[in-house]
């Protein structure tokens, strides 16, 4: 009987990948096609973005998180396209409609995607960007990296200690703990990240139209053991520049708890907005408030 068990458990063990997996299309021409914005190439594939505003303006970048794909930018692209900055999102690479390719999802790989997409879109004066969530080490790197291609920083909640991954790390129990515990629960968690997720009853929905295309988990889990380090040394180089900053922050964020400010701000001198009845994604639940202090920071 216990023999039977036993290999009723390892059925199940083996079965449970399979049940929970929801990668079952290949990213292509034609669910591209349905997508809004444009694509470009690169030598890991095609970059999922959107550029609007006047192309004589000032550009402003804007970089997402770790998980949501360009949507998430809606009221701040919108805000700072209606205040004549040309605007341009895009989807990290494994994320959105942007290609999944099968390497390290590093600091090599996210600053050369930016790079791509500057150089195909002939930008050539010195940005402004803004980065949320996990978006904030990126543009924070890629600052320190090329400290003369940008003007100012906007940093949204941004992640900076390291992320606790312990099994995560191990080749194969990784991925089976991805695909069958992480992976299934990402699209409903993603409703926390607001401060009254009920006015936001689409979010979870949204989420899960890129996660039908296989390579999304495996990029999510790649991040996870390549990206997620402390940040703390990046925004200190950061702060070295002194360049011009702004912090702004969701006093009732439960990704990245508010008193992150207080580690941030130590070695950063900053413009800092805390943001009253918002999580993690204040420029989302406070729009006015929020895009319009960034665009009044971006035009000092």
């Amino acid at each position: 009987m216990s023999g039977s068990i036993a290999v009723l458990v390892g059925i199940i063990l083996v079965a449970l990948p399979f049940y929970f997996n929801v990668e079952t299309q290949e990213l292509n021409k034609d669910q591209r096609a349905l997508a809004p914005g444009d694509f470009i190439e690169s030598s890991h594939g095609l970059t999922h973005y959107e550029d609007s505003g006047p192309r004589a303006s000032q550009t402003v970048l804007l970089v997402h998180g770790f998980s949501v794909p360009y949507y998430i930018w809606e009221p701040t692209f919108n805000a700072l396209v209606k205040n004549g900055f040309r605007v341009i999102r895009y989807d990290l690479y494994g994320r959105g409609y942007s290609s999944r390719p099968d390497l390290a999802y590093n600091r090599e790989l996210f600053l050369e995607q930016i790079d791509t997409l500057l150089l195909a879109q002939e930008v050539t004066e010195p940005i402004h960007i803004v980065g949320l969530s996990m978006g904030g080490p990126i543009v924070a790197d890629y600052t320190t990296a090329h400290p003369e291609k940008v003007r100012k920083v906007v940093l949204i909640d941004p992640a900076h200690e390291a992320a606790k991954i312990s099994l995560l790390a191990l080749p194969f129990i990784g991925e089976y703990i991805m695909n069958v515990l992480i992976a299934p629960s990402m699209s409903d968690a993603q409703i926390t990240d607001f401060y009254r997720p009920g006015n936001h009853p689409d979010w979870a929905e949204k989420f899960k139209v890129q996660m039908q295309y296989r390579g999304f988990k495996r990029a999510i889990l790649s991040t996870r053991r390549n990206y997620s380090g402390d940040r703390l040394p990046t925004y200190i180089q950061l702060g070295a520049l002194n360049k011009p900053v702004m912090l702004i922050w969701g006093k009732e964020d439960q990704t990245v708890p508010f008193e992150g400010n207080k580690r941030i701000r130590a070695v950063v001198k900053t413009e800092f907005l805390s943001v009253d009845e918002a999580g993690h994604l204040p420029h989302y639940e406070k729009p006015v408030l929020v895009n319009t202090r960034i665009v009044s920071f971006l035009n000092d």
